[in-house]
Order: C-alpha cells, then structure tokens, then sequence
C-alpha cells in the first residue's frame, strides 16, 4: 500500500481494493472498471491515478488481499482458541481463493511477469498456517507431526475441488475435515 498519501486518499485507495476484491470475486477480472471506482465511490480518473491498467489493479488486489490474509492469523489467535482460529482462517483462505480465480484470467500473466510476487505469496501464507498451527501444537489442540507447507497443499486442493461460490458449502466441510485431521489424539482414561 503507498504510504504517504492524505487520509482521504489512502482511505479511496483502500475503498477501492476492497471493491475490486468483491467484484473481482463476482463478475471475474474483465468486469468493468467503471463499475468498480463507481461502486468504491470514486470517479474513473482516481481509479486510474492509482493503478494506471487493469493488470495494475489486479496485481494490487492480489497482494492487498493476500497481505490481510496473512495478517489475520495472529489476530484471530488473539480472540479465538487455536482451533477455532485455524477454522475461520482457513474459511477465509477459501474466500481469498475465490477472488484469486475471478483474477484467474489476468492473473498468470502477472504472475509469470513478476516471479518475486508468486514466490512472496506462497512464503507469507506458509508463514501464516505456520504461525496458526505452531500456536496449536503449543496448546497440544494439533499434531505436532504436521507440516505447514502440507496444510497449505490440503486447503489448495479444497479451494480447487469446490472452487467456485455456489459450492461453499463443500469447502466449509473439507475445511472441517482438514481441521479435525490436525487435532492431536487425546489419551483415553483407560490408557492412563
């Protein structure tokens, strides 16, 4: 995000990543941008003051999105238990990969033109099921025989087989699934 900008510029910034973000999600990466600086209420010309194309803007929602991704996991282990934080994390991974794939058009191009910007992403999500499961394994909720990077694999493949938003629901319970397949198995009375 550009710093230094008014707080009425920056909060216009801000507006119009979430929009593009939501519209991005809905309608895929052609929708128009009119639509979004008028939705963010701003006029076409500030949309285009800060993201001079198309590929500017979804390269900038991608990172804006994956940055506050990536910057829930602490927060949500600050409110909730471990489990409880991984869950709505990993519920919101699914959400940040269905506006990946409305940007899925534009966004190989992007990606493939900014080799750092792929690399980045995947480092700064790993880090966040990292800090999400290290912080469960240290209340002895997860298994501590389970790899961040294969976490991350399993919620990848989730967001692939029910990829699209009318299937939600299928991701949520594959969501489940994955989470219950972390929990640590607890000692029976009986084997104590």
């Amino acid at each position: 995000m550009p710093r230094g900008l008014r707080a009425d510029a920056q909060a216009n910034y801000e507006r119009l990543l979430e929009v593009a973000a939501r519209t991005f999600a809905r309608e895929g990466a052609d929708t128009s941008l009119k639509a979004i600086a008028a939705e963010a209420g701003v006029g076409i010309g500030t949309l285009y003051r800060r993201f001079p194309t198309r590929e500017d803007l979804i390269e900038a929602t991608y990172r804006n999105e994956t940055r506050r991704l990536c910057e829930s996991a602490p927060q949500l282990l600050g409110r909730h238990s471990p489990t409880d934080a991984f869950r709505v994390w990993m519920e919101c991974f699914v959400d940040y990969m269905l506006t990946k794939q409305g940007m899925a058009d534009a966004l190989p191009a992007i990606l493939a033109s900014r080799d750092a910007l792929r690399l980045h992403s995947r480092e700064a999500l790993g880090e966040a099921v990292a800090v999400l499961l290290n912080a469960g394994i240290a209340s002895g909720d997860f298994r501590a025989d389970v790899a961040a990077s294969d976490v991350l694999m399993a919620l990848g493949g989730i967001t692939l087989i029910s990829g699209h938003e009318h299937q939600r629901d299928l991701a949520s319970r594959l969501v489940s699934l994955l989470l219950d397949g972390l929990i640590a198995p607890r000692a029976s009375a009986s084997s104590i």
